[in-house]
């Protein structure tokens, strides 16, 4: 076993092996961030385009994003090229980071904590001048400064939150964020088609509530929702309760409305992708969910909201909800969401609709 960690080390060394070269990061023309992954965490790095932007106006952003998350980023003035990878199909991706490579980047960043062959294999095909990424321990006994691949390190220091980790890899440009806030841009026709929807509900204060969760045991389950609905009306008659879905699952969801059979619960329209969602987001009163990407759309436009998470206080810290209003239900166990309480939610749902203002429907 010894043997096969140090055959993965002296890899892992060989992989990570690079040339220096010279040169100012400040003066790059180009850039390249590598964001192939959920949705939410797309969510949270928009400050980091935003920001460089702002201090380099003549930089050119490109993203490597995934099928699932590239529309986070739509009509978003701040990236000029979306470029789409696989993560786990490198021959799929084969065609596009050859072509990136041809761009000749002068930057790539890579916001991975960890050591991750799949995108040390990017970096070596893409070859930018130089790679920026969040501090690494490192992996197989290998330190993280002993891969010669990244160019520059940022710290992740205890307590942050990630979208100020990531907002840190922007230090080597030197610039200084104004706000780490998240963007979000819907179209007309989103937020028309959201406004028109909620017409029906007109003076109510309109709960969504998320059901599913970013996998498998962060879920809230069936069973609880109808105890959950029953008590926010209990709190407050004047509610319309409006349950959330993907795509794939608005079926399912408008089974359940139906069965839950309570005038005040609704399933929402068919949102076509991410920023149908937001729209319909950007118009509730309060947002209900699992710690998921809902959560940070919720937060995007500061839309109070009650998270649910699992007992992991260090996980909770890097994606807890940055909306102004907002409380967290932690399930008692580590890994899932299953055991967590109904009543201690109810309880923060009385607290958050006394501070609601009941706002117009657009």
């Amino acid at each position: 076993m010894e043997s096969v960690t140090r055959l993965k080390a002296f890899l892992l060394k060989l992989l990570t092996s690079k040339k220096t070269i010279k040169f100012d990061i400040k003066n790059a023309k180009n850039i390249l961030f590598l964001r192939y992954d959920r949705i939410g965490d797309m969510v949270i790095t928009t400050p980091v385009f935003r920001e460089l932007k702002l201090k380099y106006p003549e930089i050119k952003i490109s993203v490597l994003a995934s099928t699932i998350n590239q529309n986070v980023i739509h009509k978003n003035p701040y990236v000029d090229k979306v470029y789409i990878n696989y993560k786990n199909n490198l021959f799929r991706d084969l065609p596009t980071l050859v072509k990136l490579r041809n761009k000749k980047y002068d930057v790539c960043v890579e916001f991975d904590h960890s050591v991750v062959p799949h995108s040390i294999a990017r970096l070596r095909i893409i070859n930018p001048k130089k790679v920026i990424s969040v501090y690494k321990e490192g992996r197989y006994g290998v330190k993280g400064n002993e891969l010669k691949l990244y160019d520059y390190y940022t710290e992740k220091s205890k307590g942050l939150h990630f979208q100020d980790v990531w907002l840190n890899t922007l230090s080597p440009f030197e610039v200084n964020p104004k706000s780490n806030k998240y963007e979000l841009y819907c179209t007309e026709q989103q937020k028309e088609k959201a406004g028109d929807y909620l017409l029906t509900f007109k003076q109510k204060i309109l709960v969504g509530i998320n059901i599913e969760g970013a996998v498998k045991g962060k879920q809230i389950e069936s069973n609880k929702i109808e105890e959950i609905c029953r008590g926010i009306y209990h709190i407050n008659s004047d509610v319309q309760i409006i349950l959330l879905s993907s795509p794939e699952k608005y079926k399912s969801m408008m089974q359940l409305s139906q069965k839950l059979n309570l005038f005040y619960v609704d399933s929402s329209y068919k949102t076509e992708s991410i920023l149908d969602a937001a729209a319909l987001i950007e118009k509730l009163h309060l947002i209900i969910s699992p710690d998921t990407s809902i959560v940070h759309l919720a937060s995007a436009f500061d839309i109070p909201v009650i998270s649910i998470h699992e007992n992991n206080q260090d996980s909770y810290q890097l994606f807890a909800p940055t909306s102004e209003i907002n409380r967290t239900v932690f399930a008692n166990s580590q890994k899932g969401i299953t055991d967590f309480s109904v009543p201690f939610l109810l309880k923060y749902c009385g607290e958050l609709l006394r501070l609601i203002n009941k706002k117009p429907n657009n």
